[in-house]
C-alpha cells in the first residue's frame, strides 16, 4: 500500500467508492450473497490501508451482516504489483481487522485467474500470513466458465477485460503455468514487503 498518498483521507474514501472496487451483488449456488472485489481497479499507490479498513467498516461490513452468510469473488485479473496490489502486509492488516461476526459469516473466497505463482505463493508464505480458517476458504478458479459451478451465472456481470483474459489463456495456455506472461508489467504473484516473502518470490519466479 502506498506510503505517500497525496489525497486526503476523505478523498481516498470517496475514490474507493467511486471506483466500485467492492460491490455486493449476486449470489453463489448456495444462495449466499456475493461480495465482488475488482482488484484491477484498486488504487493501491494512493490509498492508505487505514482508509480501506474504514471504508469496509462503514460501507461493506454492515451490509454483509444484514445478509447472513456470504461469499467473496476476488477477481485477480489485471493485477499489477506496482499499481493496484497493496502488498501482503496491507492485506494481512485488512484481513485481521475483519470483525469476528463477519469472519464467521464468510463461506468461501473464489479467487478468479490466480496464476501458478499466486497459488504457490499463497500455499507457502500465505499460510504464515493468514489464519488457517481464512486460508481454508480460498477456492481457486482458473476460468470464468468454471466460476458458474459455484456462482449463479445470471446473478453477476463479469467485466469484458476478464472474459478477454480468459480468451488469452485459451490461446496461450502456458500462461497458466507461469511460462508465458500476458504483459511485461502484469504479475500473477503479489508484491510483498517482507524479506522472507521476497525470498519466496525469487524461488518461485
Amino acid at each position: 500500500m502506498a506510503s505517500t498518498a497525496t489525497l486526503s483521507e476523505s478523498d481516498q474514501f470517496q475514490l474507493i467508492h467511486k471506483l466500485n472496487v467492492f460491490r455486493i451483488h449476486g449470489r453463489d449456488k448456495g444462495g449466499r450473497k456475493l461480495l465482488t472485489i475488482l482488484a484491477k481497479f484498486f488504487p493501491a499507490r494512493i490509498i492508505s490501508v487505514e482508509v480501506v479498513k474504514k471504508y469496509l467498516e462503514e460501507k461493506i461490513y454492515p451490509k454483509l451482516l444484514k445478509k447472513g452468510e456470504f461469499s467473496v469473488l476476488y477477481i485477480h485479473t489485471g493485477v499489477d504489483r506496482g499499481e493496484n496490489f497493496p502488498g501482503i502486509s496491507a492485506l494481512r492488516s485488512i484481513v485481521d481487522n475483519i470483525p469476528p461476526s463477519v469472519q464467521s459469516s464468510l463461506d468461501s473466497v473464489y479467487f478468479l485467474h490466480p496464476g501458478l505463482q499466486s497459488r504457490l505463493f499463497l500455499a507457502t508464505v500465505g499460510r504464515l500470513f493468514f489464519s488457517s480458517g481464512f486460508y481454508g476458504k480460498v477456492k481457486y478458479v482458473s476460468r470464468v466458465d468454471f466460476l458458474w459451478e459455484h456462482i449463479r451465472r445470471n446473478a453477476i456481470e463479469i467485466p469484458e477485460y476478464v472474459t478477454d483474459h480468459d480468451e488469452d489463456l485459451e490461446r496461450r495456455p502456458m500462461m497458466d503455468y507461469g511460462l508465458e506472461s500476458d504483459h511485461p508489467r502484469v504479475y500473477d504473484a503479489p508484491s510483498v514487503d517482507s524479506p522472507m516473502a521476497s525470498f519466496s518470490m525469487r524461488c518461485i519466479s
